[in-house]
């Protein structure tokens, strides 16, 4: 895949990835691009442990990538502080 498809790739899985994630990301574009990408690198890495066993890190498909994207949301939200509710 060339350069251009990998950002547009990221780009679509990222966004995926903030639609399902409840509350606000107030991330912009390139970091979504980043993650739907990261996430795809996480994603095959993910299904590489339910599958045929450890294959390094390999680009998932579509919903590979998008579970991907999510997972690495969820993290950098925990990491940055981000969508904390206070308890009142």
């Amino acid at each position: 895949m060339t350069i251009v498809g990998w950002i547009v790739f990221g780009l679509i899985a990222g966004f995926l990835a903030r639609a399902i994630v409840p509350g606000k990301d107030d991330i912009g574009l390139l970091m979504t691009i980043v993650l739907g990408v990261v996430g795809s690198v996480v994603g095959g890495f993910v299904f590489g442990l339910f599958t045929v066993g450890l294959r390094g890190f390999q680009p998932a498909g579509w919903i590979g990538s998008v579970i991907g994207a999510i997972i690495v949301l969820v993290i950098y939200n925990a990491v940055t502080g981000r969508k904390r509710r206070s308890r009142s």
